[in-house]
């Protein structure tokens, strides 16, 4: 079946995720612990945990709630890798046209989510500003990222990307005083085993060389791991609503510098006069998937670890090689991926040795 214009299986997946996060998250109470604001306005938040029995709400009940948040913002992430990857193989002719489809679409994101936040009492110039950094390195990595993923398989792209535990783990040693173990730090090297495994190239010739675009990939793992350290000291100052917003305005922005280009805003414009499908996916992706994936990050960055938080949102690259194995056997060619027996196996492999670094890493 064609995919052009057929985006079933990019809405099934989102409405099976978002699903899956009111199935297992449940309000408690039902607005509570309002803020706030500079002007005196209360912004109603709500709490969102793990339903258990309250003779179990202890340290351990507490410490599951952000691996819970983090592994379901994982899986809904994965969903707009997904997406990302149809716009870009089907419709994009420009590799800079999707970034700066994602650059408008986290500007109007963070603008609405900063005016819906207020300005909190305990706000000041540092931390607002560290916000909005926060975001811009998030924003550069996604740069690389949608770069490299114009013309890579998706299931090669991301786990690559998820090598950015490492770099976390060493930077929440030295600037948020974390303790990382041995059985973590073996996770570590089973992580970058396993991304380097996926990066592998054969040439005719039978000799093995490392891809160029990998280097690009550690450069985008290493940029959003410094993003999600910065935004773990900011979540300790400022509320989850007021971050996200800032963070969304760094991140656009960061997309519009590298992409606003007049190759991209001339393709960006002739989608907009045909009423092109790409337009239906960046709408979903950006509006819907990305902002609930990235509050359920971020809520889980404001309770657990950092170190072990960005751990385990490196499990997407498990989700991104189950949504895209199953979309392209159902669509075969949707997303330019490969599944010949080898690359099947070459990706199993990879995967599961990130997977199960990534587990060690969260122990």
């Amino acid at each position: 079946m064609n995919t052009v214009g057929n985006p079933h299986a990019i809405i099934w997946l989102s409405a099976q995720a978002l699903m899956g996060v009111f199935d297992t998250l449940i309000v408690n109470g039902s607005w509570q612990n309002a803020r706030t604001t500079a002007k005196g306005i209360s912004i109603p938040s709500f709490e969102l945990v793990t339903p258990c029995h309250k003779a179990t709400l202890n340290q351990k009940g507490i410490s599951m709630s952000w691996t819970v948040l983090a592994l379901l913002g994982a899986a809904i992430i994965s969903i707009a890798n997904i997406s990302d990857k149809t716009v870009i193989h089907r419709y994009a002719k420009h590799p800079l046209t999707l970034p700066l489809l994602i650059g408008m679409g986290g500007t109007i994101s963070g603008i609405t989510f900063f005016i819906i936040a207020g300005i909190p009492d305990g706000a000041t110039i540092e931390t607002s500003g560290a916000a909005l950094v926060s975001g811009a390195f998030w924003g550069f990595s996604g740069v690389i990222m949608t770069r490299v993923l114009f013309n890579q398989e998706v299931s090669r792209t991301i786990p690559v990307t998820q090598s950015s535990p490492i770099f976390a783990a060493l930077l929440s040693m030295v600037f948020l005083d974390e303790d990382i173990s041995r059985l973590q730090w073996g996770g570590i090297v089973f992580t970058v085993l396993g991304s380097i495994l996926l990066s592998l190239r054969i040439r005719n010739v039978g000799t093995i060389f490392l891809d160029r675009s990998f280097y690009f990939l550690m450069l985008s793992a290493l940029t959003f791991a410094i993003g999600n350290i910065i935004g773990k000291y900011v979540l300790d100052e400022l509320p989850i609503l007021y971050t996200h917003g800032l963070r969304m305005l760094g991140l656009g922005g960061a997309f519009l510098i590298f992409s606003l280009r007049t190759a991209s805003w001339t393709e960006v414009k002739e989608f907009y006069l045909s009423r092109s499908p790409a337009l239906f996916f960046v709408g979903i992706n950006e509006f819907i998937t990305a902002n609930v994936a990235l509050l359920l990050l971020l809520s889980a960055l404001s309770k657990g670890p950092a170190a072990l938080v960005i751990a385990l949102m490196g499990t997407r690259s498990l989700f991104v090689f189950i949504y895209s194995t199953v979309i392209t056997l159902i669509w075969q060619g949707s997303l330019g991926e490969q599944l010949s027996p080898k690359t099947v196996l070459v990706k199993v492999i990879s995967v599961a040795i990130i997977v199960a670094g990534i587990a060690a890493i969260a122990i």
